[in-house]
C-alpha cells in the first residue's frame, strides 16, 4: 500500500510516500480504507520533533511511529475481541499513522461517521474539535452570558471553540490576523480582534474565560485580559525554543493559579469515544461546521504539511486518499 512514512526528525521534505506492508489490526483495533486525513499540528510536532523535551515519548533519535491520528474510512478487518464495530462500517475518530491507504485505530478511539458528513468534514473532527471541546466545556467550563475570548480564532482548534462557545450560550470574541477576520465572524465571533491592528489591552477585565491557542503571550499578558474570577485556558501555542517551545507558559500558570484569584489551567487532550460522539452528532445537526481551507492528495503532504506552518489556513487541511 501507499503511505506517508518518515526516517528521521526534520522539516517536510523528511516525509516520503512509499509503497510498504499494511498493517494488521491488533486486539481491540480495527484496520480502516482510509478516506481522508485531517492534519494538525500534533504532526508536525511528531515530524520535526520539537520541542526536543517531547522526544521522551516521541522517540530520542528518530520518530518512533509515522505521523497521521485524524482519521475517517471504512472498516477493513478487525482485531480479536472487537464487537463493536464489524467490517464494512463508516467510521471516524483517532489511529495511528492515518496518512496512507490503510491505517489501524482502537476501537475505542473511533466512533460511526454521520451519513450527514463527508469523510473529508469527519477526518477535519477527531483531534481538533475533541480538543476545542474539552478546553471550553470542561476545563473552561464556559456557561450560558459568559464572555469568551478564543485567541488563535481562526486555527483548526479555534474555529471549533469558536462555536462551541456558543453552542454553550456564551458570547464569543476571537483574536486573528487581518485575512482571517471575515472567517472568524462568520463562525459567530463577535467582536473579532485583528491582532495586527487592534492593541488587545484594550479588552483587559473583559471575559470570563479566556481560551489561548495560539502565539505566546506571557501568562501576565493573558490575565489582564480577565475579569477577577475568570479562567484561563492554555491549550496551545507554538514557538519559543527548541527545548520548551511554547510549554514555559503552561508551567508558569500551572505555578501561579494557587496564589490567584483566577483560575490558570492548562490541559493535554485525550481522545474519548464519547467526545468524539458529541462533535459528530453536533456536525451532523449543523451546531458546529467544519471549517475546510484545502484538501490535498498524499502525494502532496509535504506541501500540506508548509502550508500548515506558514499559518495562512483557515481551519483545517485534510489529506484525501480515495474518492468521498
Amino acid at each position: 500500500m501507499k503511505a506517508i512514512v518518515q526516517d528521521e526528525y526534520g522539516d517536510a521534505d523528511r516525509l516520503e510516500l512509499r509503497d510498504v506492508p499494511p498493517p494488521l489490526a491488533r486486539p481491540g483495533e480495527v484496520l480502516l480504507d482510509v478516506h481522508a486525513a485531517g492534519l494538525d499540528r500534533g504532526a508536525w510536532h511528531l515530524m520535526t520533533g520539537l520541542p526536543l523535551v517531547g522526544r521522551a515519548a516521541m522517540g530520542l533519535r528518530r520518530p518512533r511511529w509515522p505521523v497521521g491520528m485524524e482519521v475517517s474510512g471504512v472498516v477493513s478487518a478487525v482485531g480479536d475481541g472487537v464487537t463493536a464495530l464489524a467490517v464494512g462500517e463508516r467510521v471516524l475518530g483517532v489511529g495511528t499513522a492515518t496518512y496512507a491507504e490503510r491505517a489501524r485505530a482502537k476501537v475505542k478511539h473511533l466512533v460511526r461517521k454521520p451519513d450527514e458528513l463527508s469523510y473529508v468534514e469527519a477526518a477535519a473532527l477527531p483531534v481538533s474539535a475533541v480538543t476545542a471541546l474539552q478546553a471550553v466545556r470542561d476545563v473552561g467550563r464556559v456557561s450560558p452570558g459568559d464572555r469568551v475570548l478564543v485567541i488563535g480564532a481562526s486555527g483548526g482548534v479555534g474555529t471549533y471553540a469558536v462555536q462551541l462557545a456558543r453552542v454553550l450560550g456564551a458570547e464569543v470574541a476571537g483574536v486573528c490576523r487581518t485575512e482571517k477576520v471575515d472567517g472568524v465572524r462568520a463562525l459567530g465571533a463577535d467582536p473579532v480582534v485583528d491582532y495586527t491592528r487592534d492593541d488587545l489591552a484594550d479588552h483587559a477585565g473583559r471575559y470570563d474565560v479566556v481560551v489561548d491557542l495560539g502565539g505566546l503571550r506571557p501568562v501576565r499578558e493573558l490575565r489582564r485580559l480577565l475579569t477577577p474570577r475568570g479562567t484561563l485556558v492554555i491549550a496551545g501555542g507554538e514557538g519559543g525554543g527548541r527545548m520548551l517551545g511554547g510549554l514555559q507558559r503552561q508551567f508558569t500558570a500551572l505555578a501561579l493559579s494557587p496564589f490567584v484569584r483566577q483560575r490558570l489551567a492548562t490541559f493535554v487532550s485525550v481522545t474519548k469515544a464519547e467526545d468524539l460522539a458529541t462533535v459528530a452528532d453536533l456536525a451532523a445537526r449543523g451546531e458546529i461546521r467544519p471549517v475546510i481551507d484545502t484538501t490535498f492528495p498524499l502525494d502532496a503532504m509535504p506541501d500540506a504539511m508548509r502550508a500548515l506552518v506558514r499559518s495562512d489556513v483557515l481551519g483545517k487541511i485534510v489529506i484525501t486518499v480515495r474518492e468521498d
